[in-house]
């Protein structure tokens, strides 16, 4: 194994950040990037698709669970499938086990579910053994996966509603999944995105300071309004931690910096 060179702490420090420029420039493409998602066209899915849940049958609009954004992962885990009936594919296993807390998407209207051709008893039996209960999966059983181009490869699809009305919005698949795994990087992939006022977002889409929303994942406010979406609740009091940050000289540690810098 060749070895980089060792060199004095002024040099490590002048490498890096020479790097950080590069970095830089890497997040801010990446901005650039979800910006240009997020004035993507939609595109009407008025066929109607049924999957199985937990409780039963349930239609596409259903996966939304009252919220604004879906987001949904075609994991391959069925018959066929290297690892079935005991687990689900190997890659589509490493998805789930980085998908984070929930409460979060959540919190900005947006639902993540994942959806696979195994029957529900299998499906909770991994979810189950492996720690993804959290996780809402569905069975797909039409052509649905045909449809979005997840019948024969991984994919993650995400979709809007506008009252009972669904769009797609985006797609991503192969190696573009490898970048879900946190609140951030699924939000920068939906029509409304991470919903900042830092963001390049078209005229009257929703945002709210970055501090504003953030919170600890027991805190989201449990209230549901009429259409069944998640509000946030005490803003004031979890955060202007971000504020609070900005108007003194040292942050506070819990107050992380600000997604644009």
């Amino acid at each position: 194994m060749k070895t980089p060179s060792s060199v004095s702490q002024d040099e490590w420090e002048a490498a890096r950040l020479e790097l950080l420029v590069r970095e830089k420039e890497v997040m801010r493409a990446h901005d650039a990037l979800a910006a240009q998602r997020r004035r993507m066209p939609w595109l009407a899915v008025d066929k109607q698709y049924l999957f199985d849940g937990p409780d039963g049958p349930v239609s596409l609009l259903d996966l939304f669970q009252g919220r604004r954004q879906l987001i949904v992962y075609r994991a391959f885990f069925e018959p066929g499938v290297v690892g079935w009936p005991d687990h689900a594919c190997r890659g589509c296993s490493m998805i789930a086990d980085h998908v984070g807390n929930l409460a979060h998407l959540n919190a900005r209207d947006t639902t993540l579910a994942f959806a696979s051709r195994a029957p529900q008893p299998e499906i909770e039996k991994v979810k189950a053994r492996m720690g993804w209960s959290p996780i809402p999966w569905y069975t797909i059983t039409d052509e649905f996966d045909v449809d979005f181009g997840v019948d024969e490869w991984h994919g993650t699809n995400a979709f809007i509603r506008e009252g009972g009305q669904v769009y797609r919005t985006y797609f991503i698949n192969r190696r573009g999944d490898e970048y879900f795994g946190n609140t951030w990087s699924y939000l920068d992939m939906t029509a409304l995105g991470r919903q900042e006022n830092w963001e390049d977002s078209p005229e009257g889409y929703p945002r709210t300071p970055p501090y504003e929303w953030w919170n600890w994942n027991d805190e989201y406010a449990a209230a549901v309004d009429e259409t069944g979406s998640e509000r946030l609740g005490r803003v004031a009091a979890a955060i202007n931690r971000g504020e609070a940050g900005r108007q003194q000289k040292e942050a506070p540690h819990d107050c992380c910096a600000h997604p644009a810098q």
